[in-house]
């Protein structure tokens, strides 16, 4: 099984009363991005104008070429609490690993650890893989942080 190419994963959290300094605060760290329900927002490629629908706090890790998803996952939770009340705390704001993998073959494959599988799953992290074909452009696949 050979690994993936690539992949992009990005912590997220969403809700209509989601303050991202509350969220910061309580997690203790700063997010790659964030913004509050009601706030304009401004389309980095087309400059369109919209109003966020609802709130959002999210954390990147660095893009990793060959995939690594089970690094990145560490270094997205190694930076945030382990307290365990916290995440429970902050379950109502539905978090999300959302994972990118992009295929550099017809046949790549990824697995986790179960230290890392436990990790997420004791923090009420769903895992969500999006799998790319090798011959599908970079451009069609969604941008985890353009989401809301």
């Amino acid at each position: 099984m050979a690994a993936f190419d690539h992949s992009l994963v990005t912590l997220r959290f969403f809700g209509d009363d989601l303050l991202p300094e509350e969220v910061s605060a309580l997690l203790g760290a700063t997010p790659t991005a964030s913004h509050h329900k009601g706030q304009e927002l401004k389309g980095s490629q087309s400059g369109a104008v919209r109003i966020a629908r609802f709130g959002s706090w999210r954390l990147s890790a660095a893009r990793r070429e060959p995939e690594d998803l089970e690094a990145q996952i560490f270094e997205i939770l190694d930076q945030l609490t382990g307290d365990l009340a916290v995440w429970q705390s902050l379950a109502r704001f539905r978090p999300d690993l959302f994972c990118g993998l992009f295929m550099g073959s017809s046949n790549d494959g990824v697995s986790l650890s179960p230290r890392a599988l436990l990790a997420l799953g004791q923090r009420g992290i769903e895992l969500g893989l999006d799998i790319y074909d090798a011959d599908e452009e970079a451009c069609n696949a969604p941008c985890p942080e353009a989401i809301n």
